[in-house]
């Protein structure tokens, strides 16, 4: 045990002083946290892979929404707290875990850190296109793409094609009015030939999840609501859109332990010419390296012999790497995705970097020319 809270404890001490610190309730929160082997034994309830600063911040953060009231929610923003980290925080933070205590351990035993963060299609929209023209197809003559996100929460990314878009040089109107709007900027060139009308249509959509969200279940959804940070208004209104459009156009989203199959079994019920798209983004972090390797075979196997796509958005687990940008001051060291592309052209496999990002798409750098 005391193992674990040191790892524990070294995650609270770089959340404090690097990855919290876009907010500073967050980052005050994980200072008293960490520093109190108590409340840091919260964590202790969750599986090894989810003892991350996130998840019990997130429980917290799902009390607070909750709306039983107490003076902690005065420092959260999320719902009307205007009070900034002051000395009467830690009193005030013990307190609130006491009285949640039973809550606060369920959440931690049985949630998991779900973003869902929409943020991402600012770069899943290029790489789709990026597939379409690799697969022969145009505006005019769109070629047809089945969906499959692996790891989908609520499957709110699934809805990529009815998003709006604005990079500071163009605006791209969503399906709706009131469409989430996807902003990100570009470091250094810009794929403009990836930009315009789509040269694909999804055909189907699928999502696969070991706990997935129900658009629909209020619960649910203030689970999502609770895994953003309390400060960040912006992406707290683009959720909300994405899951009143999820709620307008719902997929089906199964629940297993081994998505792979699901995905075997779905790609047999397609119509001919549709081709299959496997989507991961920040989902094989929580691989193992045996159960990385294994989950990697299984899917270059589907590329070989069943001509299916692969676009994945991970920290880099797959090889070989191109080397990854200098992180815009403030970001945490390392925390960049790599997206990839793997694909059939005529039935042999092909392999390619597209981009490196912000983790949740707030900038891009693409790779290819």
């Amino acid at each position: 045990m005391e193992d674990a809270l040191g790892r524990i404890a070294h995650h609270f001490a770089r959340f404090a002083e690097i990855d919290g610190q876009d907010d500073p309730l967050y980052r005050a929160l994980a200072a008293v946290i960490g520093g109190d082997a108590a409340l840091m034994g919260l964590l202790l309830e969750a599986p090894s892979t989810q003892r991350l600063p996130v998840l019990l911040l997130a429980a917290l953060h799902e009390r607070i929404l909750a709306g039983d009231p107490h003076p902690l929610a005065a420092y959260y923003a999320s719902v009307g707290g205007t009070r900034a980290p002051d000395d009467a925080l830690p009193a005030t933070l013990r307190d609130f875990i006491q009285r949640e205590d039973p809550a606060l351990r369920a959440l931690v035993r049985t949630r998991a850190t779900q973003t869902n963060e929409t943020g991402r299609c600012a770069v899943l929209r290029p790489a789709l296109q990026a597939l379409a023209t690799r697969l022969g197809g145009t505006a005019s003559a769109p070629v047809e793409l089945a969906l499959f996100d692996f790891g989908c929460s609520a499957g709110l990314n699934l809805g990529v094609d009815r998003y709006a878009y604005d990079d500071g040089v163009e605006i791209t109107p969503g399906a709706s009015p009131d469409a989430p709007v996807i902003r990100t900027h570009w470091r250094g060139e810009r794929p403009t030939g990836l930009l315009g009308a789509p040269c694909w249509r999804a055909a189907r959509r699928m999502g696969v999840d070991l706990n997935p969200a129900d658009p629909a279940d209020e619960t649910a959804a203030r689970w999502l609501r609770a895994c953003l940070w309390p400060g960040d208004a912006a992406r707290r209104e683009r959720l909300d859109r994405a899951l009143a459009d999820a709620r307008r156009h719902p997929v089906p989203l199964v629940r297993s332990a081994d998505g792979l199959s699901v995905l075997e079994r779905w790609m047999a019920d397609l119509p001919a010419g549709v081709t299959p798209v496997l989507v991961n983004v920040w989902v094989l972090a929580y691989f193992d390296a045996e159960a990385f390797r294994a989950h990697v075979e299984r899917i270059e196997r589907l590329v070989r012999e069943r001509g299916l796509a692969w676009i994945s958005g991970e920290i880099g687990k797959l090889a070989p790497l191109p080397s990854p940008p200098d992180c815009p001051p403030g970001e945490s060291p390392g925390s960049s995705t790599l997206w990839t592309l793997q694909w059939a052209d005529g039935g042999v496999p092909r392999a390619g970097a597209l981009a490196w990002s912000h983790p949740h798409g707030r900038w891009i750098e693409w790779l290819e020319a």
